[in-house]
């Protein structure tokens, strides 16, 4: 399930990202929901993209010193051979720590309006400063990090090339690190799905065809999941259950805590309740508990587990619980409601949405993060040797 696309050098691996990226909205008739192939990605006008830019912002997403004791990378929990996200229901967290959501792909995570279950991030450059300096992710400081940068001579020479500064600066990383990651999107070609729409009758099987069908219309999912990306981009109350690590794992709990105290709760809520308030920690209202953005559907197969605290480890599961109605829960979504699924169109469902990922998932190698030396004199009126 996860052979990789090959192995290509940096410089041609970006040139070719970066011209894909140009080229990926394909023409398509209209279909229900807007379904189609992604259009090229946005470049922010305070970030343009470079093949430079790019390949440093790769260096530093497999770099740990971009965190509290430089033991933790953006590669940590989003890493290639587990679909940009992690494998574990709740993600890892910094040392010492455990987290207490699950870790979701950032592939794609360029067309999002909103970065985090929460939302609450609106830019990859923000969303790439909150993971690296958040207490439970990578814990790291910023001045700290900015000068473990400055020490390292391959990093001073590219970022000088890059963004024509002496030395590196932190906020010049995060704009690197949003740079690669807008690289990180599906490729039209790749997808059954956007090959059927594009025209290519046998691209997608009978069973496949089915579920697309129940996709719009008895199933309903394309309400929420409609548009090239999958994903209205909404936030939803849904019900999920509880992760069985939410009662059982110390740590776990000590994070969701935690994470209610910084955030602001009621007194009220930090003491009766450990739960994920979602949404409502950004906007303070209480019809917002637990409601949570919709994830894309693109990359599925190379994505698991699923849910905002993975709790699903397989579609098929997803599917039974949409099913259902959902879960128990306030603020749920009227359209949220059971659909009297057969087992056969389970199945089906299940077939389309794996359609909706790439033929093998995009994974790329490690590279080699440059070293450290110190500088020649202990000044920073000396280059590093």
């Amino acid at each position: 399930m996860r052979r990789g696309l090959g192995t290509i050098s940096a410089t041609g691996w970006v040139a070719l990202i970066l011209a894909a990226a140009a080229s990926l909205a394909a023409a398509a008739e209209p279909v229900p929901g807007g379904l189609g192939p992604l259009p090229a990605v946005r470049i922010p006008a305070d970030n343009p993209m470079s093949a430079a830019k790019v390949e440093l912002g790769r260096l530093l997403f497999w770099d740990t010193r971009l965190s509290g004791n430089a033991s933790t990378s953006c590669a940590s929990c989003h890493a290639p051979q587990t679909g940009w996200g992690e494998p574990e229901a709740l993600s890892r967290g910094y040392p010492g720590t455990r987290h207490w959501r699950n870790a979701q792909t950032i592939l794609n995570a360029a067309y999002y309006s909103r970065l985090f279950w929460d939302g609450a991030a609106d830019s990859l450059e923000q969303q790439a400063q909150s993971a690296a300096e958040g207490a439970i992710a990578g814990n790291g400081e910023g001045a700290m990090m900015e000068m473990r940068l400055r020490l390292v001579p391959e990093y001073v020479t590219r970022f000088r090339e890059v963004f024509g500064t002496e030395w590196p600066r932190i906020q010049h990383a995060w704009q690197a690190i949003a740079a690669f990651q807008r690289t990180l999107v599906s490729d039209a070609k790749k997808v059954p799905f956007d090959r059927w729409l594009a025209g290519d009758a046998t691209a997608l099987s009978a069973s496949a065809q089915r579920g697309y069908a129940l996709f719009v219309g008895k199933a309903g999912c394309v309400q929420c999941h409609g548009g090239p990306l999958l994903s209205d981009q909404a936030f939803h109350a849904l019900g999920v259950p509880r992760h069985r690590q939410s009662d059982s794992n110390p740590l776990v709990q000590i994070t969701a805590r935690w994470q209610n105290l910084q955030r602001g709760v009621s007194e009220a809520q930090y003491k009766g309740s450990d739960d994920d308030f979602g949404l409502a920690y950004l906007t303070r209202n209480p019809a917002d508990a637990g409601r949570f953005r919709t994830p894309s559907l693109r990359e599925l197969r190379y994505t698991a587990p699923y849910m905002h605290n993975g709790v699903f480890a397989t579609l098929g599961e997803v599917v039974e619980f949409f099913d259902q109605g959902g879960g128990e829960g306030p603020n749920k979504p009227p359209q949220l409601r059971p659909l009297g699924l057969s087992a056969t169109e389970k199945q089906d469902l299940v077939a389309f949405l794996e359609s909706l990922s790439m033929d093998q998932p995009l994974l790329l190698a490690p590279p080699r993060v440059p070293e450290a030396k110190p500088l020649a004199d202990g000044g920073m009126n000396a280059r590093p040797r």
